[in-house]
């Protein structure tokens, strides 16, 4: 097996992307207009859903 392929607890490959990709959006100048543009979705009509979905994810109650 090529070290590639090893994936133990996790996959080290996607957890290495994940890593470099959050670190780049930080950069990006972009986190403040996400956040204004979560905190309207929550404020508008799909609030109750987007709510209903955080609560079920946090009670680990995915579909």
């Amino acid at each position: 097996m090529a070290d590639k392929d090893l994936q133990g607890e996790g996959n080290y490959d996607a957890a290495r992307r994940y890593r470099k990709e959050q670190e780049e959006f930080a950069r990006s100048g972009k986190v403040e207009q996400k956040a204004k543009e979560a905190e309207e979705a929550l404020d508008g009509p799909e609030g109750a859903e987007l709510e209903k979905a955080r609560q079920e994810t946090g009670k680990g109650h995915t579909h």
